[in-house]
């Protein structure tokens, strides 16, 4: 088999193309007091490589109207190319000389890393990203899930080009995977391993599972995260890590996150908006990863009514392994789901991007077709149990005054120890 794997999305478009190229190393692989590590390389594979500096690559790209860049997530860093079908054959080899020979210039690395600070400290503002990050550090400690992709300041200060390199070197090593999606000509597929970037690429290696960092590693017993700020919201977040993509009980946690928080007909919109007026904003997160994803409910509040919004949020959650979905319930959110999925698949990006994961995540080409099959097979006591299983110990991130994350604390408390 040749590395990267090409797979291939036909897709009826005006002559464009997307092409995506995932490389199995994202920010849960980030080393011991260099995290930020992986996204820092990403931001700089596209700021030269090959026999292209930084400004004469991005003059060819703009030049073509095409987009690049490299973007690292929690489980792979995924290159990514926009362009027409024309300017595809000389774009593509962008992408593997990004992998096998970026500059990493010194210059270019200290404003990258200077970029990213900066946007840490922006974020710093935002009560939903410190509750965000309180969380994290609460669920998976110092484990690779445990921080922002972006990573964390006081260690991004401290990288530069030698801690890159080592990083860099191994991108070419790994068992890696290229789709191309929208009007793909044959010839293309045809000679793409055989351009020159492309040609003799290392074979690619499977990760050793037993080698890889741990999501989570150096988590206490402690249950609840405080992050004071002088702000007029209080954001509560209520939630636990649980499966990863394609495990058993995952599409049942992704029909309860579909009934919880898609629409304004979801529960949390309905009770905490609606019937109570006592939210801003509110959201069900469940993301997609090879590890025990979060499973987490949301909601911002001013400080007068932020305990009654725990105490909401408590009561959705227990509900959740103690009283089965309605048929009615069920039925609304298989119909979501479906709608989730279709609006995942809208552009050839998002399409190529799917057909990468899937690939990287040893799942099927055809797991979400599999899983929409399966969704009238799944009764509601089986959601109601999947939640048993897995919403049993949750833990609470909240941002917001000092005075009213006293007041949570205590009620929190109480809740624990009844």
């Amino acid at each position: 088999m040749s590395n990267p794997e090409l797979l291939v999305e036909p897709v009826a478009t005006p002559g464009i193309l997307a092409a995506k190229l995932l490389l199995p190393f994202g920010s849960a692989e980030d080393p011991a007091g260099a995290r930020g590590a992986h996204d820092l390389l990403a931001s700089l594979l596209s700021r030269g490589c090959g026999n292209h500096n930084n400004l004469e690559l991005a003059d060819l790209v703009e030049g073509c109207g095409a987009g690049l860049r490299c973007d690292a997530q929690e489980d792979a860093l995924i290159l990514s190319l926009r362009c027409t079908v024309e300017d595809a054959e000389h774009l593509l080899p962008l992408l593997a000389q990004m992998v096998r020979a970026p500059h990493l210039e010194p210059d270019q690395v200290a404003l990258e890393r200077s970029l990213t600070i900066q946007a840490l400290q922006r974020q710093r503002e935002d009560p939903f990203h410190c509750a965000t990050t309180g969380w994290r550090q609460l669920t998976y400690g110092s484990g690779g899930y445990g921080h922002d992709p972006m990573g964390i300041t006081e260690e991004l200060i401290e990288l530069d080009r030698k801690v890159l390199l080592p990083l860099a070197e191994r991108l070419p090593e790994a068992s890696s995977v290229l789709a191309l999606a929208g009007s793909v000509p044959q010839h293309l597929v045809d000679q793409l391993h055989s351009l020159e970037d492309f040609r003799n690429w290392p074979k690619g290696r499977a990760q050793d599972s037993a080698s890889r960092l741990p999501y989570a590693e150096g988590v206490g017993t402690e249950t609840i995260h405080l992050e004071p700020m002088d702000t007029e919201q209080v954001v509560l977040m209520l939630g636990q890590a649980t499966l990863g993509h394609g495990q058993p009980d995952e599409l049942a946690l992704r029909l309860l996150q579909c009934h919880l928080g898609v629409g304004m007909s979801s529960v949390l919109f309905q009770r905490l908006r609606e019937d109570h007026g006592v939210a801003y904003d509110v959201a069900a997160h469940f993301p997609a990863l090879a590890g025990p994803a979060p499973f987490v409910l949301m909601a911002s509040s001013v400080e007068e009514r932020a305990n009654l919004a725990l105490d909401l949020l408590l009561t959705i959650w227990e509900e959740l392994r103690e009283h089965p979905l309605s048929e009615a319930e069920l039925e609304l959110a298989r119909a979501k789901y479906i709608g989730q999925l279709a609006q995942g698949l809208q552009t050839c990006s998002q399409r190529a991007e799917r057909r990468v994961q899937l690939k990287a995540q040893g799942l099927p080409e055809d797991h979400d077709q599999r899983c929409v099959d399966a969704l009238s097979q799944l009764t509601s006591s089986d959601v109601r149990d999947a939640a048993a299983r897995w919403l049993s110990e949750p833990r609470l991130s909240l941002c917001g005054t000092s005075g009213a994350l006293e007041q949570l604390a205590r009620r929190w408390q109480r809740r624990v120890a009844g």
